[in-house]
């Protein structure tokens, strides 16, 4: 028997890479053969997924997300560049906490344009994991977008504070094709919109989210592009998918996509199973998740989930394609907690796990 394990990271807990690898031994130890294929749908983990695959890392200095610079690293295999919102000024680039007003993209598009300037067809915007709800406004003037108040004065400073005091928009243009990786489908603005939906995660207070979407409206109406904010996906990211937009980018699914850069169909071949996972499985992963994916896209191999957390209901799991659902939940109350602890369940489940056509030994 052949396994291709095909998980994505266990979020603040472990990387796609650990996932595999501990899955590997738990199935080594009943003489299994593995195959690690990691993966991403588009949020933080992307860039790593990239380079497990080949392609070679580029390190760049870039502003986190209230501003100090930070070390980070963007993917490029000579054709195709990576760039993730999380490891340049997504939530873990915080020092002291949420800061929902004053967080800024600025750091993404200080390493899409480093990206650019290597050359590349196309560069991924891997949009998970963001502090920011500026509508993107930060990144595109990283990029060259000309703000100003009304005064005419340029405005260096761009974030959810500052975009009500915009007061005219020059952008850039970018020759490079834009790939937008998301399966977040929320509009910019309204009761399902970036601020609204996502606003609470970053620390906004019901105050704050009020005033983030008055301004990303605001930015909305002087870019004159209602119909880019009314997009699903356009809220990805606190709005950077909307500025995407405006540079000509293309929304796609995240999870397909990376499938697809990471050459998922030719990993599947000969295998006999593959074994997916992610940190929670539920009503949402129907919705373009990873997991949900991998399954559709198994070509009739049996697909097993390992997963951190799951609430879906064993009909669901199912209907998704999934032959069985395993949690580290139903052997610990909490092992996202405890890295060492979720490595040792992952490896006994995969010493234990029934397998197909094969005794379970």
């Amino acid at each position: 028997m052949k396994v291709l394990l095909a998980p994505d990271k266990f979020k603040g807990s472990l990387s796609a890479a650990e996932v595999a690898a501990h899955l590997a031994d738990g199935l080594a130890d009943r003489g299994i053969d593995s195959h690690p294929l990691t993966l991403a749908d588009g949020g933080d983990g992307s860039v790593a997924a990239a380079l497990s695959s080949g392609f070679r890392p580029v390190p760049i200095t870039v502003s986190g997300a209230t501003g100090q610079l930070r070390r980070s690293v963007l993917a490029f295999d000579g054709t195709t560049a990576v760039v993730e919102v999380a490891s340049t000024c997504g939530l873990q680039t915080l020092p002291d906490g949420p800061a929902p007003l004053s967080a800024s993209s600025r750091g993404f598009g200080e390493a899409l344009g480093r990206a650019i300037e290597l050359g590349p067809r196309r560069v991924v915007l891997a949009l998970g994991g963001s502090a920011s709800t500026d509508g993107g406004a930060g990144m595109l003037a990283a990029l060259g977008a000309v703000f100003t108040d009304r005064h005419g004065r340029r405005m260096e400073t761009l974030n959810g504070r500052t975009l009500p005091a915009v007061a005219a928009i020059d952008l850039p243009r970018l020759d490079v094709e834009i790939v937008i990786a998301t399966d977040v489908r929320n509009p910019l603005l309204g009761p399902s919109g970036a601020a609204a939906v996502y606003g609470p995660q970053k620390g906004a207070a019901p105050a704050d989210i009020a005033y983030l979407n008055a301004g990303l409206d605001h930015f909305v109406q002087l870019a004159d592009a209602r119909s880019l904010a009314d997009t699903p996906g356009a809220g990805a990211a606190g709005g950077i998918g909307f500025a995407a937009l405006l540079l000509g980018g293309k929304i796609v699914s995240g999870a397909d996509f990376f499938l697809d850069l990471l050459d998922f169909p030719t990993a599947l071949r000969s295998c006999d199973l593959v074994v997916t996972g992610e940190g929670r499985i539920d009503s949402q992963t129907a919705e373009g998740k990873l997991a949900a994916a991998v399954a559709r896209r198994s070509d009739g191999v049996p697909v097993i989930a390992v997963v951190g957390h799951s609430v879906l209901a064993r009909e669901d799991a199912a209907a998704l394609g999934l032959s069985a659902v395993h949690a580290l939940t139903n052997y610990s109350t909490d092992p996202a907690a405890d890295p060492r602890l979720s490595g040792e369940l992952l490896r006994r489940i995969a010493r234990t796990i029934e397998l197909p056509g094969r005794e379970n030994r």
